[in-house]
């Protein structure tokens, strides 16, 4: 599995998104295994496609996790102290509530390709120091 953030989410489900066609490319050359958000990418989602698109962006969001193409990871009491202390750790880079989800997502699940349109999962490391491999690759 692949980690998705909420900008290839959001470019992919709307076609009038500035990166759609860049998001639709790259999904198109990633294994066909679903790709994985937190909830707090969903959340990010599903408000920015209801601005662009209304119920229907959402819908076809839903549609995606019914379709088993895109699956929701849940944390872990323990997992949302490990996104705090993430979110101390990065503060100067910065690191927001999503983007910490995902790199703890990483790091339980021993993840490190992401699908991403946020530059700083170049910054970020997992625990173990090892860096994301990210999707779309700079100049893609």
């Amino acid at each position: 599995m692949i980690l998705c953030d909420t900008g290839p989410l959001v470019a992919v489900l709307n076609r009038n998104d500035p990166q759609h066609a860049r998001c639709a490319a790259v999904l198109r050359t990633l294994p066909a295994a679903p790709l994985l958000t937190t909830v707090p990418c969903l959340v990010e989602a599903m408000y920015l496609l209801r601005r662009v698109g209304g119920a229907e962006g959402q819908s076809r969001l839903w549609q995606m996790r019914q379709e088993g193409k895109l699956v929701i990871y849940l944390h872990t009491d323990a997992e949302l102290d490990m996104i705090e202390a993430r979110m101390r750790q990065y503060k100067d880079v910065p690191m927001d509530f999503a983007d910490a989800s995902l790199v703890v997502a990483a790091e339980s699940l021993g993840l490190r390709e992401i699908f991403t349109l946020d530059n700083h999962f170049y910054a970020y490391r997992v625990s173990t120091g090892e860096a994301f491999i990210v999707y779309p690759r700079l100049g893609e």
